[in-house]
């Protein structure tokens, strides 16, 4: 999933805004958001693994926050060595998908914070943060903690694109007064599509605008992403 292939799947497929996330890090974030040039609009984003192995979805309001929030998480992370053998080459690349280098830690794996300090963390940082995939059996936080509180301090929960509306419709349910998502939670371009996106009421393609949306504020508003 290089750069140019990213974006000319998102722009294929009508989707105005993306979000790069790669596992505890954004440094994929600057190649593919000039490649795109605005069509389509590129987040900077980092999907967090917590001490607990809770996966958290981190959306930053620039580069700038990012990358902060990605320096203090990696003051706790472990020195384990990727096998590219095992988990794959870990590159980083520019606008032409040549490799700028590698990263030679180890991505997919938790860092020396819980679930709460990183959510609060990320508050402290402008991020929109998401309790990711919560319908899986790993990686997720009733898996790993149990039901959530109702009030527990992020933005929206994200539901995995695989479920049906059945499936989906028994988290909202169970949680009526939050916020769900769809996203395609992406590492193949095949999987990047309209049909594993959730459609936002928005005045702009921001993050302001997708915070307001989450909360339902100002007319803004997140469609029920199985209709």
């Amino acid at each position: 999933m290089g750069a140019r292939g990213i974006v000319a799947r998102a722009r294929e497929s009508r989707i105005d805004v993306i979000a790069i996330s790669d596992h505890n890090t954004c440094e994929n974030y600057p190649a593919i958001a000039s490649l795109a040039d605005g069509n389509p609009v590129v987040l900077p984003a980092m999907e967090v693994q917590t001490s607990e192995d809770i996966h958290v979805l981190a959306v930053f309001p620039d580069y700038y926050a990012a990358a902060g929030c990605k320096e203090w998480l990696w003051r706790r992370m472990p020195p384990t060595p990727n096998d590219p053998d095992v988990f794959g080459y870990q590159v980083i690349v520019d606008s032409n998908d040549d490799i700028v280098r590698m990263e030679e830690t180890l991505l997919i794996q938790g860092a020396g914070y819980d679930v709460d300090t990183v959510v609060s963390r990320l508050r402290a940082c402008g991020a929109v943060s998401l309790l990711a995939h919560v319908d899986r059996p790993s990686f997720a936080y009733p898996a790993v903690l149990g039901p959530f509180p109702d009030d527990y301090p992020v933005d929206a929960f994200e539901l995995s694109c695989g479920l049906n509306s059945d499936e989906a419709d028994e988290w909202r349910k169970k949680y009526p007064r939050r916020t769900f998502i769809r996203s395609s939670d992406s590492h193949s371009l095949d999987t990047l599509s309209r049909d594993n996106c959730t459609r936002m009421l928005l005045g702009a393609p921001t993050l302001e605008e997708i915070r307001l949306a989450l909360r339902g504020e100002g007319g803004r508003r997140v469609s029920w992403p199985w209709g």
